[in-house]
């Protein structure tokens, strides 16, 4: 018993050491990119289609993970869902994550408004499709809130199926939309341009550290509980570090090997022209 009782300790060290990790992998991410705007004084290279999305997303997220950490019906609902592993597996650092998250991008998108920032003005808009994409989230989430705040006003012929913590599914799923569509428009400026000028690879770099650790703590917490449902139990976090790898490695490979020797010319002539022409 001793040894089983140490092995469970260094399980849960472990678990533990992954999260706090791949919060300050993925926290560290967020920081490159406003920075490298600032430096340049503009957002040149870097679509605000990607922060659009990222705002939405990480928002969702925030919630979502809050609750499960802190609302009693949310956990005996989830537990009810997954008997064999009643406890959730979100941690407390993914709800540090989150709202660090929510912060630093809104700082990046408030980049997009040059006079906030003393950048150049260049009327730069999220285009339609990921405005459609904006809205029509938000709209779905509130149309799941409004089935699940209708079922619960009848004891009689309320359906099971419906419960609050489907509409935390729904923001997960929210996330996981932002996720996946938001790397698209930029990866197709990379392509188009045949350059990542602009667009850090720093960031690219820590999210894909932050990506493989996060899955991992997953894949640790859910066989420590014997049950594969916590995975599934918590598709936001699974499918978060899957759609992360995915494309981290698409825009390593854009940066390293495809146009690691191509240089934007639009955007080289206006950095230089940020340059002084003495040096002080």
């Amino acid at each position: 018993m001793a040894a089983n009782d140490q092995a469970v300790l260094l399980i849960k060290a472990i678990s533990r050491l992954l999260g706090w990790i791949y919060v300050f992998s993925w926290s560290a991410s967020f920081y490159p990119q406003p920075i490298l705007n600032w430096k340049r004084r503009s957002t040149q290279g870097f679509g605000i289609d990607f922060p659009t999305l990222n705002l939405l997303g990480f928002a969702c997220y925030s919630i979502s993970t809050c609750l499960f950490l802190c609302s009693p019906t949310i956990r005996k609902q989830y537990a009810q869902r997954h008997p064999l592993s009643p406890e959730p597996t979100v941690r407390f650092n993914d709800a540090v994550f989150g709202i660090h998250a929510v912060v630093l991008v809104t700082i990046t998108y408030s980049q997009f408004y040059p006079h906030l920032w003393g950048f150049k003005a260049y009327g730069v808009r999220a285009s339609r499709p990921v405005l459609g994409i904006f809205w029509g989230c938000i709209v779905a989430v509130a149309i799941v809130f409004a089935v699940v705040l209708s079922s619960s006003h009848t004891d009689v012929h309320r359906d099971p199926a419906w419960e609050w913590v489907d509409v935390l599914y729904s923001l997960g799923y929210v996330k996981l939309v932002c996720t996946f569509v938001k790397y698209i428009p930029q990866a197709w400026m990379n392509y188009r341009r045949k350059s990542t000028q602009g667009w850090s690879i720093s960031q690219i770099l820590f999210d894909l550290v932050g990506g493989i650790l996060s899955l991992l703590q997953l894949i640790i917490d859910a066989s420590f509980q014997g049950d594969w449902s916590g995975i599934t139990g918590n598709p936001l976090k699974f499918g978060l570090s899957n759609i992360s790898i995915a494309f981290d490695l698409i825009f390593i490979t854009q940066h390293y090997v495809l146009y690691r020797h191509q240089v934007d010319k639009l955007i080289q002539g206006e950095d230089q022209e940020e340059e002084p022409l003495l040096s002080s």
